[in-house]
């Protein structure tokens, strides 16, 4: 039923364009044919509307991955730079938080690390909604910030990384299979934010797969105060990591088959955000650049979001 509405509210959408430009062809040929400057006014008005709607539709056709249409499971890590990178991280947090509630998105915090003096260690974020997964996967991998910290005794100037996660959220997938014997479940005391419930009951689980070898991956969620949903979401994000590691390596495989070569290494930053000597965010996959670094901040990601999708066509 889901997918019903959605299929039922894109075809909505598809159909208003088509009226729109039959329209605007009408407007076209009264503005001729009048010579009418207030004509021609509405007439650039509508034609700016109809672009819009006709990008935004774009995007939406390049939302066809096989789990674009999937909620997705958000997750930030602070990397190098001590303080300055956990509150880096923090900043991060808040960003996608204010980009998803601009999406419509519902989001909820699974887990948060704290930092020691600041900032955070890690946290992950759920977000539900349309094409959730299609379209925070361009957020995937090391984000690099250049600022002058507030975190150094003389205020210098100061690199920091963060590496963000992107995981579908799926139920089932063919390509993940967990057998009962390869994970660990572990139940402790919530600590940090979350309210009263969560902290004096044995509430937080943590997952861990494989432990102990090199393939091992551990997950925490703390957000509920049930024991039972914890553990239920915790599998979902373990299932989405699988899922993600699976399809990542079968990309990698694809571009050895092609002769590409792509850096791994945590140095490899993926978006760099300038704050120091001048202002600038710019994705170095697809050269999207803003000086506007305060409104990348507070959420905008809509044209590095749009850049991405468009860059990415045929990559998967």
């Amino acid at each position: 039923m889901q997918r019903l509405t959605r299929v039922k509210a894109e075809l909505e959408r598809w159909n208003t364009l088509e009226s729109r430009i039959n329209g605007l062809a009408e407007l076209v040929e009264l503005a001729a044919a009048e010579d009418d400057q207030s004509l021609a006014a509405e007439l650039a008005a509508e034609y700016t509307a109809v672009q819009k709607l006709l990008d935004a539709l774009e995007i939406e056709v390049l939302l066809g991955g096989r789990y674009d249409d999937h909620d997705v499971f958000l997750s930030i890590k602070a990397g190098m730079g001590g303080t300055d990178a956990q509150d880096w991280a923090a900043m991060m947090l808040r960003m996608y938080t204010r980009w998803a509630e601009r999406q419509g998105y519902q989001v909820s915090l699974i887990e948060q690390s704290e930092g020691e003096e600041a900032g955070i260690k890690s946290a992950t974020l759920e977000l539900r909604g349309d094409y959730a997964y299609g379209r925070a996967k361009s957020e995937a991998g090391v984000h690099r910030l250049i600022r002058l910290s507030p975190f150094n005794a003389g205020n210098t100037r100061q690199t920091s990384f963060a590496l963000v996660e992107v995981l579908p959220e799926v139920d089932d997938a063919p390509e993940v299979t967990i057998k009962p014997d390869d994970i660990r479940v572990d139940v402790f005391r919530a600590g940090g934010h979350g309210g009263q419930g969560v902290n004096t009951t044995d509430s937080a689980v943590r997952i861990t797969y494989k432990p102990g070898t090199p393939e091992q991956i551990v997950v925490v969620c703390q957000n509920e105060r049930s024991q039972l949903q914890n553990k239920e979401t915790a599998m979902k994000v373990l299932r989405g990591r699988l899922l993600e590691r699976e399809l990542v390596r079968q990309r990698d495989e694809r571009a050895r088959l092609k002769g590409e070569h792509r850096q791994a290494d945590f140095g490899s930053q993926m978006r760099t955000y300038y704050l120091h000597p001048y202002t600038l965010v710019k994705d170095h996959r697809t050269e999207q650049e803003t000086s506007n670094t305060q409104a990348v901040l507070d959420g905008d990601l809509d044209d590095f979001v749009a850049s991405y999708l468009r860059w990415n066509v045929g990559r998967e």
